[in-house]
């Protein structure tokens, strides 16, 4: 086979010298003012474009073809393709080049020129791309193009320029579907006053249809009552004013009631939408026992969901990581056995698997994941603490040793910032630690930075903000309830906001650009719960606690599950959990007589 492939790959390159030079070619294309000499058979080869063309549409005495539409340039990289089977796609000739090998349907250039643009959506792009799948069908950009808008909608419709361009139709799906990731229905309601600002004459009339796809229940009473309604297009609206009325009293009997899904969350003006990423608590100490259970956090909604899990080994003061959609449990201890297993669960399929086992058994472990790589630093085999650190590379299912680090540390924790690995203090089997150092994988080594203002072990360490955050943890006397942040460009350690509950050996993530820690134990008892801090305000407030109260629990943040509704309450059985919501407009919440 591959002795036919390479026949074919050199009479290719005759033919494109024979092409070249102009010897036995039996036909012209003209695009414009120029001419490319061609080998009917070899552009019959590459398209059926082509073999209509001479077979059925060019007359018998006809050689030269004139092709409308196209640059010259990107005709010539079409006859190039046809001769050699390669093609530069370039930003600047993508477009025209899609649109050209879809005219002459040639699908082995579609292909190209849709993987290329899906690697290559970003906010400013996303809508352009996703239009041009209105004339080129193709199915797989398109849902990649949508997907990506879905996402990140809150940046698109402020960085880009397009926004404005979509039609209602698309605009209306995009806003409707569940999973349109936003932390505030304010933004959809801002995004819809946007489009239609664009051509307010033409699209005034849209504003019902289009805020019926708001959640408008799931504002604030300020947001509905003073920015919704300061707006003369929905004051000026009788179906608004319904919608409005209708989502105040569900926003007010919400208010009184303590459940956060409550039966009103089945209503179509308070259904939470999908989070784009969820917090997993997984394993952990339990009262007396190493625990296997896995929570999952839905922050559009504020609850956990309870996952218990029978497949795999409890595990508790190990680490965990997401890696190519899959979570990873390393090390870790079971109250016996000091493990050095890793194992990899698939969030889709809901199945364990065993990966290669690391070089050292490691409870106390810190993980990390930098580059495609999980990095597990220091810990605990039962007789010694390390400094050693080792790097699995999950295309080679191997562990390596890297640099061992300048302190032996267990309990301590990592993160990765500007790609570089933090570890921050830890116990070294005499004291509690107050140093933190950075390893950069190009060059293996270890550095040392300024001291942390305060010893901590059992602390949570996380990249937040453009800076490493390290809270809480035990100083050798008590739980500590306070954070600092380090600089990476100064070198120095800042106080922030103190953590509203005391703790140590704790979950710790970054979940919708808010620090969550989750767990831990408090100084006389493992708790469940939970708590997040904004450094936009230098707060700390309080969330949904855990089903379940543990300490030495490991926490990890995955994104744009396909299964997202695996890890959350299904929305679409909230009708089922609390009632129809038919029943509701006879009790009283909702009466269209008294408007405003």
């Amino acid at each position: 086979m591959n002795d036919h492939h390479e026949s074919l790959h050199q009479l290719s390159l005759v033919l494109n010298d024979l092409r070249l030079e102009g010897e036995f070619c039996d036909a012209v294309i003209k695009v414009r003012d120029i001419k490319f000499q061609v080998h009917k058979i070899v552009l019959c080869r590459c398209s059926p474009y082509f073999i209509a063309l001479f077979k059925r549409w060019l007359p018998p005495d006809e050689q030269i073809v004139d092709i409308p539409g196209l640059s010259p340039d990107t005709m010539k990289l079409i006859i190039e393709f046809a001769y050699t089977g390669s093609v530069s796609v370039t930003e600047d000739n993508v477009q025209e080049l899609l649109l050209a090998a879809d005219q002459f349907n040639i699908m082995h250039i579609v292909q190209i020129c849709c993987n290329f643009l899906g690697e290559r959506l970003c906010p400013e792009n996303c809508i352009g791309i996703f239009q041009l799948t209105n004339f080129i069908f193709h199915l797989e950009l398109r849902h990649k193009a949508y997907g990506y808008i879905i996402a990140h909608f809150e940046e698109v419709v402020v960085c880009t320029e397009e926004f404005p361009q979509l039609s209602v139709q698309e605009l209306i799906d995009i806003l409707q579907p569940d999973d349109l990731n936003v932390r505030s229905e304010s933004t959809v309601y801002e995004a819809i006053l946007h489009w239609i600002s664009y051509k307010p004459e033409e699209r005034h009339r849209y504003i019902a249809e289009l805020l019926s796809k708001v959640r408008l229940a799931l504002l604030n009473l300020d947001d509905l009552m003073i920015n919704v309604m300061s707006s003369e297009l929905v004051i000026n609206n009788y179906e608004c004013q319904l919608m409005i009325k209708e989502a105040h009293d569900i926003v007010c009997h919400i208010r009184t009631n303590t459940t956060r899904l409550n039966r009103f969350s089945c209503h179509r003006l308070a259904r939470p939408r999908l989070p784009n990423a969820i917090l997993l608590a997984v394993g952990g100490w339990r009262a007396d026992e190493a625990a296997n259970d896995i929570e999952a956090y839905d922050i559009r909604t504020d609850n956990w969901m309870y996952m218990k899990d029978h497949q795999e080994h409890p595990r508790a003061y190990h680490g965990t990581a997401i890696l190519h959609g899959d979570l990873y449990c390393v090390g870790g201890f079971d109250r016996v056995n000091y493990f050095n297993s890793v194992c990899k669960f698939n969030l889709s399929s809901h199945t364990w698997h065993e990966v290669a086992s690391m070089y050292c058994r490691r409870c106390y472990v810190s993980v990390t994941v930098l580059n495609g790589c999980i990095y597990a630093m220091g810990g605990y085999d039962g007789h010694i603490r390390f400094r050693s650190a080792e790097r699995y590379r999950p295309k080679t299912n191997q562990w390596s040793l890297i640099a061992p680090m300048h302190e032996v540390r267990s309990d301590a924790s990592c993160t990765t910032l500007h790609n570089k690995v933090y570890i921050c203090g830890g116990f070294n089997g005499n004291r509690c630690l107050q140093t933190a150092e950075y390893y950069i994988p190009e060059t293996d080594q270890w550095t040392m930075i300024s001291f942390m203002s305060s010893r901590r072990s059992g602390l949570g360490v996380m990249a937040y903000a453009g800076h490493v955050f390290a809270v809480g943890g035990f100083d050798g006397i008590a739980r500590l309830q306070s954070a600092e942040a380090y600089n990476p460009w100064t070198n120095t350690w800042q106080n922030a906001a103190s953590m509203l509950t005391p703790r140590s050996n704790f979950g710790i993530e970054v979940l919708d650009n808010l620090l969550f820690v989750v767990g831990g134990f408090d100084g006389h008892s493992t708790c469940c719960n939970v708590e997040y801090y904004n450094a936009t305000t230098d707060e700390w407030h309080q969330a949904c606690h855990m089903d379940v109260s543990r300490s030495a629990v490991s926490c990890c943040v995955v994104s744009r599950l396909p299964n997202m509704d695996d890890y959350v309450f299904p929305r679409d059985l909230l009708r089922l959990h609390f009632g129809d919501e038919d029943e509701d407009k006879s009790d009283g919440y909702f009466n269209s007589d008294n408007l405003f």
